[in-house]
């Protein structure tokens, strides 16, 4: 695939992504609540590690790329 063709695909994904997170922000409300999600607040300390959302996101692209990009 020639460069300008995927980064062309690329930019419109970012633009799509980017559409989909300013108008609709509640369909990701569940990111970063799911059981799993390591959420630790003690005074002015905060953090903030989403292992099972990112599980999610990784097998999600997993199988969007084995769908897709199948030679």
């Amino acid at each position: 695939m020639p460069i300008g063709k995927l980064l062309t695909i690329i930019g419109i994904v970012v633009t799509m992504i980017g559409l989909v997170l300013t108008y609709l922000p509640g369909l990701f409300s569940w990111f970063g609540k799911l059981p799993g999600d390591i959420r630790i607040e003690d005074g002015k300390k905060f953090i903030f590690i989403p292992i099972t959302s990112m599980l999610l996101i990784s097998t999600l692209l997993t199988l969007l790329a084995n769908l897709f990009i199948r030679k």
